[in-house]
């Protein structure tokens, strides 16, 4: 159906251009007729009313394409950002929802034995939601509020462990800044699944942001267990790449490196 609306829609356009082209041919064939030459001048020996109104006629299709060529631009462009907004929502739902289950699960143990610690739980976790739910659709959000959502994460990790673990966040802002919501929070989780969840003692996430002349740089390291790490690369990192396809083409460098036990993520952006 989509295929026949369509054709439809180009046969007028087809048609003009196929006039239009045939009528230079047809005057010049009825001068040469008439005149009995062997060559002849475009509209030569017309009353000059024939010509301006040709002449008119073919600035009037000049003008008529340029406009349909030009609304046909803009509809591309509008379909692309649809698009793309479309599928920017869909990689944002993506976000947080084994962070969230695994922590309900947690709540569920703790509501029996530690109470006073479950409804804590809950607060910090409503809190994420709200944030991820109703500033996660936003195009752009302050970095202050990326931050305060980092720590609120942070401290709902060391709340729910029952060991000892070394988290570090060193913050570093000169000016006020806006980014996509819910950008670095993937590297972070990251760190924690793939780093804390699995060491027993000696765990550790250092994470350092740093913004100023508009360029911001968020910085992470983690240690992990070599023998229990399956791969760096997951949804997550690919909902992230993704997003900052989108969102920041040519202006974002991310950089992994894993060494030994260690691993290290770098995103740079340019606002």
């Amino acid at each position: 159906m989509i295929y026949n609306l369509n054709r439809k829609k180009w046969i007028p356009i087809v048609a003009i251009a196929i006039v239009t082209a045939l009528i230079p041919i047809l005057i010049t064939a009825f001068e040469l007729i008439t005149t009995e030459k062997e060559s002849v001048v475009f509209l030569e020996g017309f009353p000059t009313s024939i010509v301006v109104l040709v002449l008119l006629y073919y600035l009037f299709l000049m003008i008529l394409g340029a406009s349909w060529f030009t609304k046909q631009i803009i509809s591309l462009v509008r379909v692309k950002n649809e698009r793309t907004k479309s599928e920017l929502l869909h990689l944002k739902s993506q976000v947080n929802p084994h962070f969230f289950f695994n922590t309900l699960n947690n709540l569920y143990g703790l509501v029996g034995t530690d109470p006073q610690k479950a409804q804590k739980l809950i607060l910090k976790l409503s809190d994420m939601m709200r944030y991820s739910i109703y500033e996660g659709e936003r195009d752009l959000v302050s970095l202050n509020e990326e931050v305060d959502y980092i720590k609120n994460y942070i401290e709902l990790h060391k709340m729910r462990y029952h060991k000892e673990i070394d988290v570090q966040l060193e913050v570093q802002m000169e000016g006020e800044y806006k980014v996509m919501p819910l950008l670095f929070i993937i590297l972070l989780e990251n760190a924690f699944k793939h780093g804390i969840e699995n060491l027993h003692e000696g765990a550790y996430v250092h994470l350092s942001m740093k913004a100023n002349n508009n360029e911001v740089v968020f910085e992470i390291e983690n240690n992990f267990d070599v023998l229990q790490t399956k791969g760096e690369h997951g949804i997550g990192l690919e909902n992230l790449k993704r997003r900052l396809e989108l969102v920041y083409p040519k202006k974002h460098i991310l950089s992994l490196t894993k060494r030994g036990n260690v691993y290290k993520a770098q995103l740079i952006l340019q606002l």
